[in-house]
């Protein structure tokens, strides 16, 4: 017998709004933070990337980041998934580029990596802060080394 396609089915919906929002990916980051907690994340030991260490840096005082989209941007690189470092209350760095996709890629990356190192905590949907080491690293990395990162970043607010 042949099934209909789609399915008739009330969670492809529902999936469908997952994808949308980028549900899949977070909630991937958020079980790496977990991961960590409980001390068993997977390669929790290598090296920072630049990405990761400006991203640290950038969150240095507050510690507070969102992993979001903009679903409804014109342009592809636009509606992809970012980083966002909350600097100050409407103030803030994203960490994607509309002229260069691998920026923000790299910066996904070096998000994930400071999730499975425990220097990030999954708080609530797409929100992140940073671990009280996470902190502690942050505030030892040299602005020199990371600039050119926090120079492709995009301020709001």
């Amino acid at each position: 017998m042949l099934t209909s396609f789609p399915p008739n089915d009330d969670n492809l919906h529902r999936t469908w709004e997952a994808l949308g929002t980028g549900t899949p990916t977070i909630a991937a980051l958020a079980a790496l933070c977990g991961q960590a907690l409980r001390g068993d994340a997977p390669g929790a030991g290598g090296p920072l990337s630049i990405e990761a260490k400006a991203i640290l840096y950038a969150a240095r005082e507050r510690g507070l980041l969102e992993v979001k989209a903009v679903n409804t941007a014109f342009e592809t690189p636009e509606r992809l998934l970012a980083v966002h470092v909350e600097l100050e209350p409407e103030r803030g760095l994203v960490f994607r580029r509309r002229q260069d996709p691998q920026f923000t890629i790299r910066c996904m990356e070096g998000f994930r990596q400071l999730c499975s190192a425990g220097l990030v905590l999954h708080h609530l949907y797409r929100e992140f802060s940073l671990s009280q080491r996470g902190f502690a690293v942050a505030r030892s990395i040299n602005a020199a080394d990371i600039q050119e990162i926090l120079e492709q970043a995009v301020e709001y607010g």
